[in-house]
Order: structure tokens, then sequence, then C-alpha cells
């Protein structure tokens, strides 16, 4: 997110939260982090990171307000630690492309609030494909999480039928955008009627 109108459009949707890309390379850099003041406080603005200090991510949060984290690079369990203790959220992205990319989750248990499992990819951010969500489903992740990683309008009833006693909801993108940082309010109003309608 990055755009004030976009941002208010999105946020009248009652998302859990909400990113805010601070990686220079990323087409979604947000450009306009004041925009960010705007959204309703019940929703969690995340300031999304890849192998930023901690004094920089420190100084990042102060500015804007951030309570929450998102970090998308080699950041160590220690370094989750020391940001939860300054009383931030901190979401760990792991990035799965087998079995063997998922041993870390160990390392971190205890170390984070929450996980975002996405689809590895050769560069740091989404790479549009979902990965095999059966390769967590069975796992004992004692850590909440979000799935991430190509989901689109047509996976509702995916989304629905995944289960695991963490699996905390998902996290939708690049698939709900009209151009890279601009999501289309209408396509995810949309899915998320589909998923709410589902469950009642």
């Amino acid at each position: 997110m990055r755009d004030s109108g976009n941002i208010a459009a999105v946020a009248g949707l009652h998302p859990d939260y909400m990113g805010f890309i601070f990686y220079p390379p990323s087409p979604r850099y947000c450009n306009y982090p004041d925009a960010i003041g705007s959204i309703p406080e019940d929703i969690i603005a995340v300031a999304v990171t890849v192998d930023m200090s901690e004094r920089d991510i420190i100084a990042l949060t102060h500015r804007y307000g951030f309570k929450a984290v998102q970090l998308h690079g080699s950041e160590t369990p220690e370094l989750c630690r020391r940001l939860r203790g300054r009383g931030l959220t901190v979401i760990k992205a792991v990035s799965v492309k087998g079995m063997e990319s998922l041993g870390c989750i160990r390392d971190y248990e205890g170390s984070v609030d929450m996980f975002v499992f996405d689809t590895a990819s050769s560069s740091k951010g989404g790479s549009g494909r979902k990965f095999d969500w059966t390769l967590i489903s069975d796992m004992d992740i004692k850590t909440d999480f979000l799935l991430s990683g190509g989901i689109g309008p047509e996976d509702a009833d995916a989304v629905l039928s995944f289960s695991h006693p963490h699996y905390a909801g998902v996290d939708l993108n690049s698939r709900f955008e009209i151009v890279p940082g601009i999501k289309d309010a209408g396509m995810l109003e949309k899915f998320v009627r589909s998923i709410f309608s589902d469950r009642h």
C-alpha cells in the first residue's frame, strides 16, 4: 500500500493488517509513508523490511508509528527477540521451496509473533505463484501464520479448506493489484465477501 486514496478504499474493507514496503528495489516501495497515518486505529499497519538494521527499523517504526514489522530477509532470531522486547509485533517471512526450506521454523519459534509463508523466488518479494500448502498443513508449528504467494480471486475455496491449528489468515497482494502497489478494492471486497458468506 502506498497511495492515500487506495489505502482509504482498502481500509474500508476492515483488514486486520495493511503492509507498507520499505525496500527501495521493490516496485511497491512506499514513496509516501505519511499516508500511513490515515488508516483506522483498528487496522495494524505493518512496516515490511528486508535486512534493515535494527537501528533503522526502530527509527522507521518510531517515525511513522508502526507497531508491527514484517521481516523478509535473513534477520536472525536474536534480532526478532530484541524487536519484540521493544514492544513491536514481529512477523517473519519464510520463503518456501520445499520441506528443506522449512527447517528454519524451529529456530524462530518463540522469537516471533507470526510467520508468513511465501513462495520462494529469486528476488526479495512476491513471485505471484503459490507454493504447495500441504508442505505445512501437517507440520507441528506452534506459532500463528499467514499463507502468502500468488493467492488470487479464484482461491476462496482453497483458503477456506486449508486447515491448521495456527492458520491465522492470508496475505493478499499482487493478484489483487491494478498496478504494483495499487489494489483493486472491488476485487478484494468480492473475495472477502465470498469467504465470510461461506463461513455463515
